[in-house]
């Protein structure tokens, strides 16, 4: 990937390879003048293979801190979607016989320096967050995915964009964990300084994904009251709806349930369910069983049809129940 002296154009090492070819491969690009010029020039170049070890693109790092941006990848290309490939996944294949685990980081960089110490199981996302495209691909091959992430602010906003792309891909044996490094540190740098054992020491007690979804969902709400335990449900339910497995669905509303008090009658009642609509027939009767459902779970409020709410209200005035 380095430029040595004397060394003038990608074009000019390589033969029988038209300028148009480069372009279409993203090798070369052109600038507002018209100019061509190789794309990763001053650049450690990585090659960027799929699962069976095509090259099918490349990223370069800056040798220079002003020289554009830190990280560049291949633009997009027939061969190459970036939000669908993960850098390193061939070599830890080819690596490991048996993945117990795989570890998500964020630069070329990590994923070297990691390997360089004896963790071979990490992989990198490509300039993307890590999308739902991303963990389907993940669990092909093993049944836990670790998200390691900066423990900055920027970082946990990073965790929790993975954590809900990775809902739609999990079931009841797959699981998404989240480590936050020390504020400051990445993988390069922490197990520069403390080793592999300190590495794995984080990987190790890894926060698991749904544990930090009903705890940071939670936070600063009062779950002893009615208006805490009706945001909470309200809250955590577009996440649960998220949730394809059938299996794992209900155990997330069973926990929904014990943590914010709900009945359990309505353990296999998916949370974004609206009551029933009430038939002409009985419709005082009815009536009656709604509100009694709205009084004890409050959460549902948001999901009567606007047409439905003042048949309500009038029915609670009747049964005198707005004083």
């Amino acid at each position: 990937g380095y430029a040595p002296p004397g060394w003038q154009n990608l074009m000019d090492n390589l033969e029988n390879v038209s300028e148009k070819s480069l372009l279409a491969a993203g090798l070369a690009t052109k600038s507002d003048k018209g100019r061509v010029y190789d794309r990763f020039r001053d650049r450690i170049v990585f090659p960027i293979r799929d699962t069976r070890g095509r090259v099918i693109g490349f990223g370069g790092r800056t040798l220079s801190a002003d020289d554009g941006p830190k990280y560049l990848n291949s633009p997009e290309t027939a061969l190459f979607q970036k939000g669908q490939e993960l850098y390193g996944l061939y070599e830890a294949r080819r690596a490991l016989r048996r993945i117990d685990k795989l570890i998500v980081v964020e630069g070329y960089m990590d994923v070297v320096a990691l390997a360089q110490h004896g963790v071979a199981n990490a992989v990198a996302t490509l300039g993307t967050a890590s999308g739902e495209a991303h963990f389907h691909k993940l669990y092909r091959y093993t049944d836990e995915v670790v998200c390691c992430f900066d423990g900055d602010n920027a970082g946990r906003q990073a965790a929790w964009k993975a954590l809900e792309n990775a809902l739609p891909t999990l079931t009841e044996m797959r699981q998404v964990k989240l480590v936050f490094l020390p504020d400051g540190e990445d993988p390069d740098s922490l197990i520069r300084a403390q080793g592999k054992a300190g590495f794995d020491k984080f990987v190790n007690n890894a926060v698991p994904g749904l544990e930090y979804l009903f705890s940071r969902l939670a936070q600063g709400l009062d779950l002893e009251t009615v208006d805490g335990k009706a945001k909470f449900g309200g809250l955590i339910r577009p996440y649960i709806d998220k949730v394809v497995s059938t299996e794992l669905k209900a155990l997330l509303q069973q926990k929904v349930e014990a943590q914010a008090g709900f009945g359990t009658s309505t353990a296999a009642r998916p949370l974004s369910r609206a009551p029933a609509r009430n038939k002409p027939k009985a419709l005082v009767k009815l009536s009656e069983r709604l509100l009694t459902l709205l009084i004890k779970h409050p959460g549902y409020w948001s999901d009567v049809p606007l047409e439905n709410r003042n048949m309500l209200v009038e029915a609670a005035d009747d049964l005198g129940l707005l004083g």
